[in-house]
């Protein structure tokens, strides 16, 4: 675990990133171009080298709300490595091991959408060879290392194992054209008979795992961290136009928009719905280390009631992250939806990045386990 002191240290990094991709966060989203820049920029701060889980769900928080695109980088960075180590045969234990994940230079991405099991993995001398295409890989194309999960022909088992970004035999599409999260190089990925080395494997996915099963809830969480950021950073930005450009309604009575109770009040609000789903989000994230942390001991109820949690998370932030970063306008007025300000960015990244998958799903898991303590299955998503 981290000390205090060097949680603070590093959410002190994490607020000078964001500072600066603040500055320029709407031209370079206007841009849409591969964020080379913005990784390296990750790799300079040291903060792809955290290894304390707390520190890195604070440091994504930060990130995300001065630029979510980056913050989705930073998160599944960390995700990816975390769980690299859920596999019984992944030595997180050594020393050796560890310094090499938790690199300031090495940035990790993964090839492993549930729903798309186009990767076909083939035994061969000293390994396998791995060719198909992925459709969606956050990241991948400006990563240095991949997490990536194919079917072996042969058993038909979903297999997990780490490759070399630039393998030969790997060629990015470049095809990630949305309306938001637009610099998160989410286009597809190619591999043509790509040699994966068996001491690159990191195991095979037993369906019937608590442990291995907890990777889908990693990527929730991710999620709604990313979504309680969005609504973070959105407020920020709307107050800092409130407090210095607009202007109060001549119905008002009062000089300034910053006395306009309707504005206090609405800022009140989202304010308050915010800090709320950030705090369940926290809540959440206690709950999956702590399960991650009982290794093969955890039971199939602890693991429910992890997955209770972190989708109660889900639901909260989805709904604040699309409410706030829409609401912030009339905080702000029209003049603030002039394209220069750019605050259009973030409900594009909330809208966008919020269908990741159904959230009345989260919503059902939640009831179902409230009401008759039914646990949610083991999928890639729940």
């Amino acid at each position: 675990m981290t000390s205090t002191d060097g949680r603070q240290k590093w959410l002190t990094v994490a607020e000078e990133l964001a500072t600066a991709l603040r500055v320029d966060a709407g031209e370079r989203d206007r841009r849409g171009a591969e964020p080379v820049a913005e990784v390296d920029a990750l790799r300079r701060s040291g903060v792809l080298a955290i290894d304390d889980w707390a520190t890195q769900q604070a440091v994504t928080r930060v990130v995300g709300a001065a630029d979510a695109n980056i913050g989705h980088l930073l998160g599944y960075h960390y995700l990816q490595v975390w769980r690299s180590g859920l596999f019984d045969s992944a030595p997180v234990g050594d020393d050796v091991f560890r310094a090499g994940i938790f690199s300031a230079d090495i940035f990790w991405a993964g090839v492993s959408n549930p729903l798309d099991a186009a990767l076909e993995l083939r035994p061969v001398d000293g390994g396998f060879e791995v060719t198909g295409r992925k459709t969606f890989a956050t990241g991948a194309s400006v990563a240095d290392r991949l997490v990536v999960s194919a079917t072996d022909t042969e058993t038909g088992d979903k297999v997990t194992f780490t490759l070399d970004a630039k393998a030969e035999g790997i060629t990015y599409a470049g095809d990630w054209d949305n309306i938001g999260q637009r610099l998160t190089a989410s286009g597809g990925v190619v591999f043509d008979h790509v040699h994966v080395p068996a001491d690159q494997v990191l195991g095979v996915h037993d369906e019937t795992s608590p442990r291995l099963s907890l990777a889908g809830l990693g990527f929730q969480l991710a999620l709604a961290q990313l979504y309680v950021a969005m609504a973070e950073g959105a407020l920020a930005e709307a107050a800092q136009y409130t407090r210095t450009t607009t202007r109060p309604w001549f119905l008002s009575g009062v000089d300034s928009a910053t006395a306009d109770p309707y504005i206090l009040g609405t800022y009140g609000e989202l304010v308050s719905e915010t800090q709320a789903a950030g705090f369940l989000t926290d809540h959440a994230s206690d709950k999956l280390y702590q399960a991650s942390e009982r290794g093969a001991d955890l039971t199939r109820n602890e693991r429910a009631e992890t997955a209770a949690a972190i989708s109660s998370a889900k639901v909260v932030a989805t709904k604040v992250a699309n409410q706030t970063t829409s609401r912030v306008f009339e905080l702000c007025g029209a003049r603030a939806t002039a394209a220069g300000y750019a605050f259009d960015r973030f409900w594009r990244n909330a809208r966008t990045l919020t269908l990741h998958d159904p959230v009345s799903y989260k919503a059902r898991e939640v009831g179902a386990y409230f009401l008759t303590g039914e646990h949610a299955p083991f999928t890639g998503y729940s």
